[in-house]
Order: structure tokens, then sequence, then C-alpha cells
């Protein structure tokens, strides 16, 4: 199987999923033991392709794959 992701949305997900993945309540979240394996996999292959996670820019760039992400989704996942 192969997923495809621009590099803005591979960042943010890389990031997002570095500072939950070993959280507690995402363990209470996770109901079935076998999601791991995916999860950690796709963690994996995110964490091993983006070089810019060494950047010296590194929170810049993520910044600003951020805001051009939520340019695009316009009024969704606002509350």
């Amino acid at each position: 199987m192969k997923i495809e992701m621009t590099e803005d949305q591979a960042l943010v997900l890389s990031d997002w999923m570095s500072r939950v993945l070993h959280r507690e309540d995402l363990s209470a979240l996770v109901d079935d033991r076998a999601v791991w394996s995916a999860l950690l996999k796709i963690n994996g292959s995110l964490e091993t392709q983006l070089s810019v996670i060494f950047d010296p820019t590194y929170s810049d760039q993520l910044n600003a794959a951020r805001e051009r992400l939520i340019s695009q989704l316009g009024e969704f996942g606002e509350h």
C-alpha cells in the first residue's frame, strides 16, 4: 500500500505523531493493540524521509507548513 501526501502534510503529521504517540491518553484511545503496528510504521517512515526535522529552521518550516495547510482547509475543523 502507498499513501501519498505533500511535504507539508508529512511534516505536520510527523510532528503531531512525535508529540502524541507515547501519551497515556492515546493508549487509552487506541483500543486495538494491532493498530500500534501501523502507527509505529507510519511514524518511522515519516521520520526517516523528512530530513527537515534535523534542520535548524525546523520550527519555522513547521509553522509555515501549518499555516499553508490551514489556509487550504477553509472553515473545516473550526469550532
